[in-house]
């Protein structure tokens, strides 16, 4: 038996709280904004993933000047660190719940971590709402449209199968066959500490 309680964090709430900001174009921000757990970090890592989609379309303008484009980039890199950050935070709050739980020597470690894969349920759920969308363009040529009946039908089949081991992990977590660890992401990139173009040791 489970020793701790995941059931507010349950795969299908996720998916399905991913599916209703992106139906309504965000909005949650105020319905977490002085909450505390996990919910929030959700929150925060879908807004940039979405933020994320529409700057990296922006980057592919060919029709305006460079500076609209390396504005676009540093977005990106902004809304990318952001969106790393919550992956953390998300994983700090569910191992806070783990803090009792002693892993058994045989222990599944899975080299993924819980707020990675809520992370790439947050961009399938993207893949899957604009590629639902290129199905039904009226302009779009018909086999356009089949086409993309079937890229949609494989990814509602991996996102079903990621949000299976999602719950997978956190079930098997709650009673020590399974655990992961935060690693850190170390975007180096960002860092002027660490970042040679940035510090100046290169030109």
């Amino acid at each position: 038996m489970s020793t701790v309680d995941f059931s507010d964090v349950a795969a299908p709430d996720i998916r399905a709280f991913h599916d209703a900001e992106l139906a309504r174009d965000g909005g949650a921000a105020a319905q977490f904004a002085e909450s505390a757990g996990v919910w929030p970090w959700i929150e925060a890592n879908h807004r940039c993933n979405r933020l994320l989609w529409d700057e990296e379309d922006r980057a592919r303008r060919r029709d305006v000047a460079d500076a609209a484009i390396v504005a676009n980039k540093r977005a990106i890199d902004g809304y990318n660190q952001r969106r790393n950050d919550a992956i953390e935070k998300i994983d700090e709050a569910l191992l806070e719940r783990l803090s009792s739980v002693t892993p058994a020597p045989d222990a599944w470690h899975n080299s993924e971590t819980a707020g990675s894969i809520v992370d790439r349920l947050s961009i399938l759920a993207l893949k899957i709402f604009h590629m639902r969308a290129e199905t039904i363009r009226a302009e779009a040529a018909e086999a356009h449209r089949a086409a993309c009946r079937e890229k949609l039908a494989r990814l509602e089949l991996q996102r079903a199968d990621l949000a299976r081991c999602f719950d997978t992990l956190l079930a098997r977590a709650s009673d020590g066959r399974a655990f992961w660890r935060i690693y850190r992401q170390f975007k180096m990139y960002n860092d002027a500490t660490t970042n040679p173009y940035l510090y100046g040791g290169k030109t």
